[in-house]
């Protein structure tokens, strides 16, 4: 495995630094550096304009859809680079990484012209209509329904875990069009307006007061016929594509969000004096290992998709059931570390946490950036693909063992 990107990538390194040294708020990068919560929603506000005009968000997309058509390792240093410089890449998550691509793909050209401009602007909110309280790991078991009437789907029926549901303007959903075909055969990809009646979102709230995640129930909710994605009945092939950008979006920089952690981490130790204990110095160091141990997974990963080896979804398993096992672990270590503090609620938390668990809940119930993360690291081995489902692939397809026995229905 080569580390080192040739000439033509490092150049082009130094364009998105140069880039991200003229665009970003005076003082950026010094040390010490932060906005009041004013400064902060304005730039959050400005940013996603600035990042169009730079034709950085979905800068890999074909030039046609206003795209830069970066190669595979262009996109890498550009992911590096904000990474680096803490910087936001992304209009809208659901809309530029995962539905964006699929309709790219699958999507017919009119589709295309609908949707794209406005995910690439970020002025449309997306969610993710998978998941159903009997169905999540057997997603092919999904009971919603869609039934065509004249030139539009009727749909009804229950989606469970929506994130940002709250928030969207349309849902990506998965919906049986064909209750008689076999189970995989029989689902449709639709792109559906949220904002119309018979639409019900209901917040689920966390231990830390935060409702990120939804109920959302559908009772005879239209969609226009031409919404569906890939075809009728191809829904499940459309779905596995999405999936595919879910986890493989982020190979060499995920693991710096763990690392910055990390060091919060580690400073509280000094602080409280947990630093001198050699056992709590000995798991600290496992951790920051693990931690260099997911900077190579993605390294391998990327040797993978340069050299057109073909062995993503098996790396993406992994890789996805090693990082989401180790934050849990290390978030448990930084409890401990925190030991009887860590049960108190101390308060918002910094307003410039780039921890990923910086998840604000009610003012009553303040959590602080540690308890937030260590409560969503609760969440990082089911979302995605769990940590079960993982194994399983690991163990089929990489070591010939035999197929998990189906279970009877009663």
């Amino acid at each position: 495995m080569d580390l080192t990107y040739p000439t033509e990538a490092e150049e082009f390194r130094v364009e998105i630094r140069q880039w991200l040294e003229d665009n970003l708020p005076d003082g950026w990068f010094d040390e010490g550096f932060s906005m009041t919560p004013e400064e902060r929603k304005a730039f959050n506000e400005g940013w996603t304009t600035t990042l169009f005009e730079g034709g950085w968000i979905c800068a890999s997309w074909p030039k046609e859809y206003e795209g830069k058509g970066l190669t595979l390792l262009q996109q890498v240093v550009l992911n590096e680079e904000f990474a680096r410089a803490q910087a936001p890449l992304r209009a809208d998550f659901f809309g530029d990484t995962l539905v964006g691509p699929t309709i790219l793909q699958w999507g017919t050209e009119e589709q295309k012209k609908q949707f794209i401009p406005g995910i690439l602007k970020g002025e449309i909110a997306w969610c993710q209509g998978f998941s159903e309280p009997n169905s999540g790991s057997d997603l092919a078991s999904l009971a919603t329904r869609a039934e065509l009437d004249g030139d539009e789907w009727v749909i009804s029926g229950q989606k469970v875990w929506t994130t940002q549901a709250q928030f969207a303007d349309y849902i990506f959903l998965l919906a049986r069009t064909d209750p008689d075909a076999p189970p995989h055969a029989g689902i449709s990809y639709l792109l559906v307006p949220m904002k119309q009646p018979g639409v019900e979102v209901r917040p689920i709230q966390q231990v830390d007061g935060s409702a990120e995640f939804n109920e959302v129930f559908f009772e005879n909710v239209r969609c226009p016929k031409e919404n569906v994605v890939g075809g009728v009945n191809n829904g499940w092939k459309v779905a596995m594509t999405t999936l595919g950008f879910e986890r493989g979006s982020s190979a060499t920089t995920g693991f710096r969000r763990f690392l910055r952690e990390w060091d919060k981490i580690v400073d509280i130790a000094k602080d409280n004096g947990k630093a001198a204990d050699p056992l709590v110095r000995q798991d600290l160091i496992k951790s920051w290992a693990d931690i260099k141990i997911m900077q190579i997974n993605g390294y391998r990963s990327l040797t993978d998709a340069l050299n057109g080896t073909h062995h993503t979804a098996l790396l993406g398993a992994c890789n996805k059931m090693f990082w989401s096992e180790t934050h849990k672990k290390t978030m448990n270590l930084a409890i401990d570390i925190l030991g009887m503090e860590g049960q108190v609620l101390s308060g918002q938390g910094d307003a410039e946490s780039v921890l990923p668990g910086n998840r604000r809940g009610r003012d009553d119930y303040p959590v602080n950036d540690i308890q937030a993360s260590f409560f969503f690291s609760r969440s990082e081995t089911i979302w995605g693909g769990t940590a079960e489902i993982q194994r399983n692939i690991i163990g089929e397809r990489a070591l010939g063992l035999p197929k998990e026995p189906k279970v009877q229905k009663a």
